[in-house]
């Protein structure tokens, strides 16, 4: 498994060129870019904006690991508002087009919501409604994916929407495609299950995995934790990775960065992951 971090683990402030070198340094051999709005990385991103990143990436020697965005909290596929959802569809398609650009196998997807209790008067969805909405969103953007050969990973997140394993794998395998899979979030599920359970449920679905680490009895979004700092089971999540076959990019989400000397958490959580990779560097 390849060693990755997201660049939301990074100061708010950093440049894309600061935060791969800091990667770089730090140990990883990737890094997850992230969609913006606006910015560096955005929905108008140009051919050339796409190449000068690309270099950046090279001169470092570092790997572009996935590609994410938090668009789709703004957006989401399963809203009410039929432009809201033409414009997650659009949200995707861009990240589809950048992926192929970048080389990336695998997009960051959420495929709407039900309700988001920490995002202040979110739009609440009746299940059975969200499920179709979604359903009908990615059976819409295969044919993209299949056309840029990059995969749309579903991420696991508190949106009250696919709160199973089995559901999650229900709703994958559903579109029958092998371009339609599993971003899993091993932080994101302790909050009701078990990470280890979902890997193994999930299986060769898995396109992507996201490290992050939660204790339990802070609750909500106070619970999450440096890795190895809370209740997830690492030693058994690396062996259900293991015995599925894994063999893809592990990246670091951290959420909250330090509110003091805030890059210091991409230099710990590298050394955590060598520990949770087994990778003993003295």
């Amino acid at each position: 498994m390849k060693k990755g971090i997201n660049i939301w683990s990074f100061p708010g402030n950093s440049s894309i060129a600061d935060c791969i070198w800091t990667a770089k340094k730090a140990g990883f051999e990737g890094i997850e870019l992230s969609l913006d709005g606006e910015g560096e990385l955005s929905l108008s991103a140009t051919d050339q904006e796409v190449r000068d990143i690309q270099g950046r990436l090279e001169e470092a020697g570092i790997e572009i690991a996935g590609l994410a965005t938090g668009l789709y909290w703004d957006f989401p596929m399963t809203s009410a508002n039929s432009e809201t959802r033409t414009k997650a569809l659009d949200v995707c398609k861009k990240q589809l087009e950048l992926a192929s650009a970048f080389g990336v196998d695998t997009i960051l997807v959420i495929p709407g919501a039900v309700g988001v209790d920490f995002i202040p008067d979110s739009e609440v969805t009746d299940y059975e409604v969200a499920y179709e909405r979604a359903q009908e969103a990615i059976a819409y953007l295969l044919p993209y994916a299949e056309s840029a050969g990059v995969s749309i990973g579903i991420e696991n997140v508190w949106n009250k929407f696919l709160v199973s394993p089995l559901e999650l794998r229900t709703f994958i395998d559903s579109f029958q495609s092998k371009y339609v899979g599993s971003y899993f979030d091993v932080g994101n599920a302790v909050q009701s299950g078990y990470p280890e359970q979902w890997v193994r449920i999930l299986g060769h679905r898995i396109k992507k995995v996201h490290f992050k680490d939660y204790r339990r009895q802070a609750g909500g979004l106070h619970g999450f934790v440096d890795l190895l700092a809370g209740d997830v089971n690492y030693p058994a999540v690396m062996e259900a990775l293991r015995i599925i076959g894994y063999d893809n990019y592990v990246t670091a989400e951290m959420i909250p960065p330090y509110t003091h000397h805030s890059e210091q958490i991409v230099y710990n959580t590298s050394r955590a992951m060598d520990a949770i990779l087994e990778r003993f560097i003295d």
